[in-house]
Formats: structure tokens, sequence, C-alpha cells
């Protein structure tokens, strides 16, 4: 298949994935492996389009950003009942710790199909888990989540350092398990995602720095904007979608995609 279909098929892909609970870095694995895209240059791809989703969410909740960031500027963090700069920092720390001391472990050994499959079946487990459990709901608004559940998503979230567990899909089941309500967890996930995947956009980008050619940009700028477009319209189908279906319904279609995929790259 021509580079520039690829390009513009991997950034619907990533901006269709990258905020439901099914492992947007997992299918861009997976479908790049069925289209023979890999190596360096497509690595660094991947790590660019990213960036058109975490766009994206800028944008649509570019209100709370800015509550927040007001809040960071005034050290203003003893209202209660309001969500702000320490629950990101909280749900951020645990992930950034763990990848900057496993990142070439994780590049190295967990970045191929076999493990994205077993992400996503093992991921999809948990999600029935937290689907099913019973408790208390503590949180029904983002507003309402406390420091330790932040901290305590933030636990789950270096799950999700293993291609396939997904991302949202670590941190929605960690939150309900914590006592979030699905939507609050959502919520949170979406607004803690710019932070989180800038951060790990920019070490991976500074990695793959020597990748980022001007004839690579043509590529790269291709799968940005699909990625973008794309992941406007699916954060607020998402987040529709959230108040009806259930995350069994999301763990089912990861079942699906591993035996397809199980079937077509490992038989």
């Amino acid at each position: 298949m021509n580079d520039i279909l690829i390009a513009i098929l991997l950034g619907i892909v990533e901006g269709l994935t990258e905020f439901l609970p099914v492992s947007s870095t997992g299918h861009l694995i997976l479908v790049g492996s069925l289209f023979d895209f890999e190596g360096d240059v497509a690595t660094t791809f991947k790590i660019v389009i990213q960036l058109g989703a975490v766009l994206a969410v800028l944008i649509l909740y570019w209100k709370r950003y800015m509550d927040i960031l007001k809040g960071l500027v005034t050290l203003n963090f003893r209202e209660k009942n309001k969500l702000n700069a320490v629950h990101m920092i909280l749900a951020m720390i645990p992930a950034l710790i763990v990848y900057l001391l496993l990142k070439d472990f994780i590049k190295d050994v967990l970045f191929s199909p076999a493990t994205v499959l077993i992400g996503l079946v093992i991921g999809g487990v948990l999600m029935i888990i937290a689907a099913r459990a019973k408790r208390n709901v503590t949180a029904e608004d983002t507003d309402d989540i406390s420091y330790k559940q932040a901290f305590g998503i933030g636990l789950f979230q270096c799950l999700a350092l293993w291609p396939g567990f997904s991302r949202s899909g670590s941190t929605i089941s960690g939150g309900m398990l914590l006592g979030t309500s699905q939507k609050a967890a959502a919520d949170f996930t979406f607004i803690i995602s710019v932070p989180v995947m800038l951060g790990a956009t920019a070490l991976d980008l500074w990695d793959s720095r020597e990748y980022l050619t001007s004839d690579a940009m043509l590529l790269f700028g291709i799968g940005f904007i699909a990625a973008f477009v794309v992941a406007m319209i699916a954060v607020v189908t998402f987040l529709n979608l959230i108040k009806r279906l259930k995350l069994e319904w999301f763990a089912v279609y990861r079942f699906v995609i591993a035996a397809l995929f199980f079937f077509f790259l490992l038989k």
C-alpha cells in the first residue's frame, strides 16, 4: 500500500482509538505489522501522530485547562471539591517514574504484536472486573475525585506502559475500582491525557530526533491531521457513549480484535 494511504489509515486508527479503552498504541503496532510499516521512521511517525490527538483534547477542554492553570499560577489548591493541578500531578507521577526506569525494556521487549495481544486480553479482563465490582461510588463528577483517588488512578496508569492495556482502559477501570463513576473516570482520563501524552511524546521524539527529516515531514503531517480530525469526533462520541455503554462491550471488542490478529499475524 502507498505510504500516504498508510499514513491516513494510521492517523484514523490513532484518532479513533487514543481515547477509547482499546489501546491506540496496540492498534498502531498491529495495523503497522499488517502493512509492513515498521522500523525507526514508522515508530517516529506513530509518536508524531499522537500529538494530533493531544491537540484535539486540548481544544475541547481548553476552559478546564485554563482553570487548572490559573489555580497552579495562583497556588490555589485548597478549594473544596475542585479538580486542580495537584490531582493531575499525582496521577502522572507513578507512570512517569516507571517509564523512566524501564523505558528501554518497554521499547525493546513489549512493542511487538505478540505482547500487544496479551495486553488486549488481560486489559479486557481488568475492565470486566471493574465494571462488575461492587463498590461505593464517592465521585460522581471529576470535581469529586480526591487526591488519593487521583494517585490510585495514576498507579493503574502504569499498566498502560504495556502496549495493549490501554491508558484510558487502565485509568477508567482503576477509577471505578477506587470509587469513581464511569463518567468521572473517563472525564479525568481525558483531562490528564494532555500532560501525560505531551511528556511521553516529547521524550520519545527526543530519542527519535534523527528521523525527523524533511523527507518524512509530509508523511508525518498527513498522519497528524488525520489523527486530529478523527480524535475531535471520537472524544465527543466516547463521552456520549460512556453514559450508556458498559466497559464489558469494549472488553468484548478487545477479545475479538486479539483473536483476529492472532489468526492473521501469529498463525
